[in-house]
């Protein structure tokens, strides 16, 4: 904003000056500088453009998001050059985006045979991992770990400990309060209840403690990655640092109250990887643990909390969904005894609050998309890609577009009933063997949410026309603040 209000002459300074300075950090950290040692003739690449010297599209890409309309990058080099593939260059890499449902489909199913995850090398300075192995093979170690934690059947004994947090959480944050700002006490709700099911940290002061240098660190995730004192970036290494170091205080802690069973060797996934062993039988380091519960602690509250933000933005412009959402929820309620906790079968009865909130994800995706690398040379609608280039699908390719949605802007939950979509029409997990793992997780910290506030509030947004800014996750510009009315009865 203040750029915009500097002289020209001063406009005519800055611009190449932030231009360079971008133009450096992707020079210095770039992750795979020169890999390709491909042969493929250059002429059978995708169509596209590549944009600015070693800064490519990235600033467009970046932009479109920050004004709100990430889709507008992706549809308009759709139109202009391919609407199944195009070639990009962001994050200093070439780059190709694979765009529409078969984009989606081949991706997600070449996983490990012609693509593999991709992210920067800035990323192992937040989360270091031991012996210099990568961030790719940690979350392939992670991802062994996962499953038998995160699936439906593990997953639904944390059912009651989730109605808990939620409730404790509406107490003390929502309750006797005229006005709320939704997007900070979201990410507030999902932080807390990962704590606690990820690490048994339940103590609000101890929360509260971790939350603000937790804070930090995700800004400096999605930050430009230039480490100099003072920059969002630094603060994120810092703030890394110091997470880090609590988490090994708790886990020292842990270690030892399992030896003299205080502990629970099933109570969470802290317990979990302490006791597991690896297939060669070797059991995890303590740093190593820690890493891995500070990349879930991440995980398991970003996105979320962005999809909670949005259910409650929609339900406030939509009071008809609102009405149905609480129709559905009070006649679970209704049928539970007084203080009985939401079950396992409760879930299941939440069709429609399920596809409200699928809607929602559909029209502001938490994840916009992701990043694959080449691993070999291959083709695809035509075109040659070279091994080394990152290819990128989008959620924005479809999720909005009139081909697979019929009037793609209009909230329409009844797109989700029956089969639903199309098959990889609607992404907002991703797909494939990197599918998040914590889409149950997810569903269900989402409706333990959304069966009590519809209960307990109806409300309205104080900011009818407030920006929408996605970086990279959407969000309020101002966090959604909104006038609360409690409701005469909540059961």
């Amino acid at each position: 904003m203040e750029l915009m209000l500097l002289s020209s002459s001063y406009s005519l300074i800055l611009v190449p000056i932030l231009l360079l300075i971008i133009s450096l950090y992707f020079t210095f950290f770039s992750s795979s500088k020169n890999k390709s040692q491909s042969s493929v003739d250059p002429s059978k690449y995708p169509p596209g453009k590549t944009g600015w010297p070693i800064v490519g599209e990235s600033l467009e890409f970046l932009n479109a998001g920050r004004k709100g309309a990430p889709e507008k990058f992706i549809r308009e080099r759709m139109k202009k050059f391919s609407p199944e593939i195009f070639r990009t260059s962001l994050l200093g890499e070439s780059a190709a985006v694979l765009c529409g449902p078969a984009g989606n489909k081949f991706l997600f199913s070449n996983e490990n045979k012609l693509v593999n995850a991709w992210w920067p090398k800035s990323v192992d300075k937040i989360f270091p991992s031991p012996k210099n192995i990568s961030s790719q093979e940690e979350a392939k170690k992670m991802r062994k770990l996962l499953p038998q934690f995160l699936k439906p059947e593990a997953l639904q004994r944390y059912i009651p400990i989730m109605d808990t947090v939620v409730l404790k959480h509406l107490e003390a944050n929502w309750d006797n309060k005229k006005e709320v700002l939704v997007f900070p006490l979201s990410k507030n709700y999902t932080f807390g209840l990962a704590c606690r099911l990820f690490a048994s940290i339940d103590d609000p002061a101890r929360v509260e403690e971790l939350g603000e240098p937790f804070a930090a660190l995700a800004a400096g995730i999605i930050s430009i990655p230039i480490d100099l004192p003072g920059t969002p970036f630094n603060r994120g290494i810092k703030a890394s640092n110091y997470v880090r170091n609590e988490l090994l205080g708790i886990i020292k802690q842990r270690k030892i109250d399992l030896a003299e069973k205080k502990a629970s060797p099933s109570q969470d996934i802290l317990s979990h990887m302490l006791l597991t062993a690896d297939e060669d039988g070797q059991f995890m380091s303590e740093l190593d643990i820690a890493n891995k519960i500070l990349g879930l602690l991440i995980g398991g509250h970003d996105t979320a909390s962005a999809a909670i933000t949005f259910i409650v933005k929609y339900l406030a412009e939509l009071p008809e969904v609102y009405n149905e959402v609480r129709k559905e929820q009070m006649e679970i309620a209704k049928a539970k005894g007084p203080g009985e906790l939401l079950n396992w079968d409760d879930i299941q009865k939440m069709k429609y609050s399920w596809n409200v909130a699928c809607e929602v994800m559909r029209l502001a995706p938490p994840l916009q998309g992701a990043f694959r690398e080449a691993i070999t040379d291959f083709s695809y609608g035509g075109f040659s890609i070279p091994k080394g280039w990152q290819l990128y699908w989008s959620a924005n390719s479809t999720h909005k577009n009139p081909d697979f949605f019929k009037e793609p802007e209009k909230f329409d939950p009844s797109r989700f009933e029956g089969n639903g979509p199309t098959p990889y029409t609607f992404v907002p997990f991703g797909g494939g063997p990197r599918m998040c793992p914590g889409k149950e997780y997810a569903r269900l910290e989402i409706l333990a949410f959304m069966y009590h506030v519809v209960r307990r509030y109806k409300w309205e947004k104080i900011l009818p026309n407030e920006k929408i800014v996605v970086d990279p996750m959407p969000m309020p510009a101002k966090g959604l603040p909104v006038r609360l009315y409690p409701q005469t009865s909540s059961c």
